[in-house]
């Protein structure tokens, strides 16, 4: 079974940064694409980012292209994402998403996986 453990979140300032981790452990071949996703209070779950394992494509929520980026430790089997320029509407629970297929668009745009982490909260606040 694949599980994935993010950690990393925190209280920063608008303007700070911080860089998140997502560890998969059990079958970390099963997944084929990965992401990054957000949750807000009242709103609905968005894909932030997310990640071919295959090619490296990837695809960037409006709202945060420019600021975030993904990247990956295949060693470690972590997916991080590093978060500049925080905004004050980027408060969310943050968590790591996978999907069997090699789909960003599925991933993020669709919101479909198999896979997903608890999350960890990330709170930009001054």
């Amino acid at each position: 079974q694949l599980q994935f453990v993010e950690s990393g979140g925190g209280l920063v300032q608008p303007g700070g940064s911080l860089r998140l981790s997502c560890a998969a452990s059990g079958f970390t071949s099963d997944y084929n694409a990965i992401g990054w996703f957000r949750q807000a209070p009242g709103k609905e779950s968005e894909g932030v980012v997310c990640l071919s394992m295959s090619d490296g494509s990837t695809y960037y929520a409006d709202s945060v292209k420019g600021r975030f980026t993904i990247s990956r430790d295949n060693a470690k089997n972590t997916v991080y994402l590093q978060m500049n320029s925080l905004k004050a509407e980027d408060t969310a629970i943050y968590y790591c998403a996978a999907d069997r297929l090699d789909s960003v668009f599925r991933l993020c745009v669709l919101g479909r996986y198999d896979y997903w982490g608890q999350g960890t909260q990330v709170t930009v606040s001054s």
